[in-house]
This record gives C-alpha cells, structure tokens and sequence, in this order.
C-alpha cells in the first residue's frame, strides 16, 4: 500500500474517533430521546446542533469540517496511487493532511484563532499539491 493510502486509510479512522468524540457528548448532553428521534426542527424546538454545549458544537463542526476535507483527500490519494505517481512529495503532502486534521481537532475545540484557519490551510494546501503532482 502506498504512503497516500496509508494516510487516507489513518484519515478515515480519524474520522470515526471525530465522530465519538462528538456522539459521546451529544448523547450525554440532549439525551437519547433527542439523539434518536427524525430531529424534527419543529418538534425539538431548533436544531439539535443549537443546543450542544459550545465543545460540543464545536466537535460536531469540526467533524463536518473533515468530511468536507476527507473528499478531496480521498480524491487526491487515488489519483497519485491509480496514475502511479506517488512519490515522496505526494507522500509528504498526504502525511501533512493527515497531521493537520489532527491538530484541527484541539484548534477548534480550544476556539484557537488564527491558528485553527492556519492549520485547516495546511491541510487543504497539501490536498492541492497532490492533485496538482499529478497534473505537472
């Protein structure tokens, strides 16, 4: 498996610790008859995410956040690892992704600024330059 593959695949279970770190909360906070419900707007008096603690909003947010990044990660990995030109840069850029989504995680919890917009930066910059290996 390539380095890119790697990374993803560490990407990936980042995720699912993500979404405990928030679920476990969430579940604590609003209790099941919220959490298991069609979460109805009008039937729970907003949106559940309104009525999370501000950690845990923030959690449920950043979780979203790497969702979003995760795409185009996946993207950039398959692409190296199908075209075959993985290679120490691209390599470098995955390991890069993936320390930066880790880093994201206390940055936004913690409500750090500028440093969390810095570190999400690093991460999408280093999605960018695989998917531009490819091309250049």
């Amino acid at each position: 498996m390539t380095p890119e593959l790697v990374a993803l695949t560490l990407a990936a279970l980042l995720q699912v610790i993500q979404f405990a770190l928030m679920a476990i909360p969430a579940n604590i906070e609003l209790g099941p008859g919220k959490t298991m419900s069609a979460r109805d707007r009008s039937r729970l008096g907003g949106s559940l995410e309104d009525q999370l603690s501000d950690g845990t909003a923030r959690l449920y947010r950043a979780m979203n956040n790497h969702f979003e990044g995760l795409i185009l990660f996946a993207i950039a990995c398959i692409v190296v690892t199908l075209s075959g030109q993985a290679d120490g840069f691209t390599a470098l850029c995955a390991w890069a992704y993936l320390l930066a989504r880790v880093v994201y995680i206390p940055a936004y919890y913690y409500g750090l600024k500028p440093w969390r917009s810095v570190v999400w930066f690093i991460g999408f910059l280093a999605t960018t330059f695989m998917l531009l290996a490819t091309l250049l």
